[in-house]
């Protein structure tokens, strides 16, 4: 534990902050006595010199940690940037090693609020619900164009199982849902202990009537859902992404919904989000015409990134973030560090 001679050292600037990252942030750190800086604005290489006087910086998914920027935090004295967060696919980890400076996250912080979230999605896509409310609000009170179908029966197919996954595929399997997954390291005494099939990508295209994206973004699945994977899919399939924008090449999704090859899309991502999610645009145009397009599909739900989003999670990360910072500070093991 550092000595309290030590302790003005001890200093972390957040980026990318709102006002639940700050009370959250601020009711944990009474146990740690971290002084915090906050900064609404994003990690940039125009605002990267705010880090001056502070050992540690604090970053979510939309921030920017390239070769450029983590420069510019070691020549303030940065030695470690620490995630809130479980992805990491915005920091250049080969800079970052370059630099000495050392990179931390939170890997598992409420792997139920994510797959609580998915099954949102679903739901509220097969049965219509949102389209529903806006009826009823209106007085309308016709069934057309809101039949749904039984979830019992039907595949589902989990890209990804790792622990949000997990957690999701035994709330699936309650529903009476069959369940056939990929993972580029299939764990086959998971599949025998749970009761799921690890089969090829193509093969869980080709049966799948629900498509849920579970895995962190890499070089290598960049645009894994693309036009080619989406025609080896069955008709009418419905596309859940509660994992990375970059996942789903958006062009291609919105051929697929015009088509009708793509029966439903539930995104909490999207590819293009960090001009949008987590603001208030209300009052403005969007000139994302994507995205627009997205929102304009009754068979389209789009959440602004918020499937981690409990007071439960928050807790999760706000502590294991804080704990992360205290043991780079100490000199300890990082046990979330990312090589």
């Amino acid at each position: 534990m550092a000595n309290k001679e030590n302790r003005q050292l001890d200093k972390i600037a957040f980026y990318g902050t709102h006002s639940y990252d700050r009370k959250m942030f601020q009711e944990i750190n009474a146990k740690f006595g971290f002084e915090i800086l906050n900064h609404r604005s994003y990690l940039t290489a125009e605002n990267a010199s705010l880090t001056a006087g502070a050992k540690a910086v604090c970053i979510f998914v939309n921030d920017t940690c390239d070769r450029k920027v983590l420069s510019i935090l070691k020549d303030n004295g940065v030695g470690l940037v620490a995630l809130r967060c479980a992805g990491f696919n915005n920091v250049d980890l080969a800079a970052a090693k370059d630099l000495g400076i050392r990179v931390v996250r939170v890997p598992a912080y409420s792997p139920h609020a994510i797959a609580e979230h998915t099954v949102a999605l679903i739901m509220a896509l097969n049965r219509h619900t949102n389209l529903a409310w806006v009826r009823t609000r209106t007085w309308n009170f016709s069934l057309n164009g809101l039949m749904g179908f039984d979830m019992y029966g039907k595949t589902a197919g989990i890209v990804g199982t790792g622990k949000i996954a997990r957690q999701l595929i035994g709330i699936l399997k309650g529903f009476g849902i069959n369940i056939i997954a990929y993972d580029i390291y299939p764990d086959a005494k998971y599949a025998e202990e749970s009761g799921i099939r690890y089969v090829s990508l193509d093969e869980l295209y080709a049966n799948a009537d629900i498509i849920s994206l579970n895995c962190p973004l890499t070089k290598e699945n960049y645009h894994l859902i693309n036009r080619d994977s989406i025609a080896k899919m069955k008709k009418g399939v419905m596309i859940i992404n509660t994992g990375r924008g970059g996942l789903i090449d958006t062009e291609a999704l919105i051929d697929g919904l015009r088509s009708a090859h793509i029966g439903a899309a539930g995104l909490d991502v999207y590819e293009e989000e960090k001009d949008y999610f987590y603001q208030d645009h209300s009052s403005e145009v969007i000139t994302d015409d994507k995205l627009a397009l997205l929102l304009s599909y009754t068979n389209v739900l789009v959440t602004s990134h918020q499937a981690f989003f409990t007071r439960e999670a928050m807790e999760n990360i706000a502590t294991t973030t804080l704990q992360n910072c205290r043991d780079f500070f100490d000199g300890k093991e990082l046990v979330n560090e990312v090589r």
